[in-house]
């Protein structure tokens, strides 16, 4: 069925890459709900959320793909969920969670709609490179902010909008630290699971230093639990569904279109660029394609279709795959065994919110345990600046523009629309208008129209 002995793997190689790439990808699980809290939404239903809607993405890339690429919601998307869509950042236009998940759901039906119609070879061409770096690593730089104000490194500054905290008896960034030092030793020795591994060795540690002191024991004595909350949060989307009608039909409909198209963007490249690095990497590819990419890009929109119905962000294909290949994954059965362990982990709820729980600093809580994680997956995600032509400032400008904006504008659509407009604006003025495409200047003015119509 999976084709294991035609392309050199054997049964246990599967069983053992699927293991791996769930250990390496399931950070996700401690993250996910706390960073969907910060938009009002429940930490189990989130929690359950992710389970259900990673395995079923997994179980349909393995079956219909048959490639060794798990999937999950991605890190990026979540915080665009959060910050911008759900409006966390501030801003004059928001949605709520459940109209967010709406929209989060239309993008899934659409991209599903492009998969099916060969679209990826077009939009993947409309987009300059440069564009797409700087948005990868931009969105790098605002998951390291946030990592580092959840670990209590960087605090709110009137002056500066960020300042470093006082160290002197921080114990909460001591922990932090500690735990970004331990898990950038693991990555750095190709540990299997690494940032997972990260994860609980700084939970142990704030244990015996006695912070997490509020998490109730019976928690650490029966780890194990049925799972709950998911009638929190499944379903929002069709209470949302009317919110967004009524938005794409006032003054604010620009700003939904505009939104939805971010989010679209973000989810084409993210698994597109994960496919073809996974893909190289397992030896996937023939003559630079990706033979039965429409399946997988089909099996990731279905994902998140049904992630936004039970209460979950952007399902993506997640590059931690590569680990699972390297173990020796090369068909979809590894994938199904991801799926399978994401299942099993719905009964380790009480883990997952022992793991997460916040650490009380002054007026807020501190989450010390998951800074680390955030902080190596945004210092992973700079390595594309590599790829950006600096001697090349129409370029270079734009994609540095989109760079630093997200995390000092804190917000990753105000990267994106400079972005956008300044590639424009510099290939006009410069006399090289036929350098960018179409759909970019069409995106530029798009965006010059939102920032004009609609205050900020």
């Amino acid at each position: 069925m999976f084709g294991i002995r035609e392309s050199g793997s054997s049964v246990h190689r599967e069983v053992i890459g699927g293991l791996t790439t769930f250990m390496a990808m399931s950070y996700i699980l401690f993250v996910q709900p706390e960073v969907l809290a910060l938009a009002g939404m429940d930490r189990g239903g989130v929690f359950m959320a992710t389970c259900l809607s990673s395995a079923a993405a997994c179980f349909l890339m393995g079956l219909l793909a048959n490639y060794p690429v798990a999937l999950a919601p991605g890190m990026g998307e979540n915080f665009f969920f959060v910050f911008t869509l759900c409006g966390v950042a501030g801003g004059s236009f928001k949605l709520s969670w459940q109209e967010a998940l709406a929209l989060t759901a239309v993008v899934g039906v659409v991209f599903l709609a492009l998969s099916l119609v060969e679209f990826r070879s077009k939009i993947l061409a409309a987009i300059p490179a440069s564009l797409k770096t700087g948005i990868t690593a931009g969105i790098g730089l605002f998951i390291t902010l946030i990592g580092l104000q959840y670990a209590n490194v960087v605090v709110a500054s009137p002056a500066t909008s960020v300042t470093l905290a006082p160290m002197p008896g921080n114990y909460v960034a001591g922990l932090a630290l500690l735990g970004l030092a331990v898990t950038g030793a693991l990555v750095a020795y190709r540990v299997p699971g690494a940032i997972l591994l990260g994860i609980l060795f700084t939970t142990a540690a704030a244990w015996a230093a006695g912070q997490i002191w509020h998490v109730p024991a019976v928690a650490w004595r029966y780890p194990v639990g049925t799972p709950h909350g998911l009638e929190a949060t499944a379903g929002g989307l069709l209470a949302g569904f009317a919110g967004l009608w009524d938005k794409l039909l006032s003054k604010d409909s620009l700003n939904v279109v505009i939104l939805g198209f971010v989010l679209l963007f973000m989810a084409v490249f993210d698994t597109v660029g994960t496919l073809v690095g996974v893909g190289q990497r397992a030896g996937l590819m023939r003559d630079g394609r990706l033979l039965r990419a429409e399946r997988a890009l089909a099996a990731d929109a279905a994902g998140t279709v049904v992630g936004a119905a039970l209460g979950t962000s952007t399902v993506t294909c997640y590059i931690e795959s590569a680990a699972g290949v390297t173990a020796g994954a090369r068909t979809g059965l590894a994938t199904i065994v991801t799926g399978l362990c994401l299942v099993a982990a719905l009964f380790f709820q009480p883990l997952v919110g022992m793991v997460g729980a916040g650490i009380p600093v002054g007026k807020g809580l501190a989450y010390p345990t998951i800074a680390p994680a955030l902080i190596l997956v945004g210092a992973m995600m700079m390595r594309s600046l590599r790829d950006i032509p600096w001697d090349d400032v129409t370029e270079a400008l734009p994609a540095f523009l989109t760079m630093v904006m997200m995390p000092f504008g804190y917000s990753i659509a105000a990267g994106i629309a400079i972005g956008f407009i300044s590639y424009a604006a510099l290939k006009l003025l410069t006399a090289r208008p036929r350098q960018c495409p179409l759909a970019v200047y069409i995106l530029a003015a798009l965006f010059i129209l939102q920032y004009l119509v609609m205050p900020h």
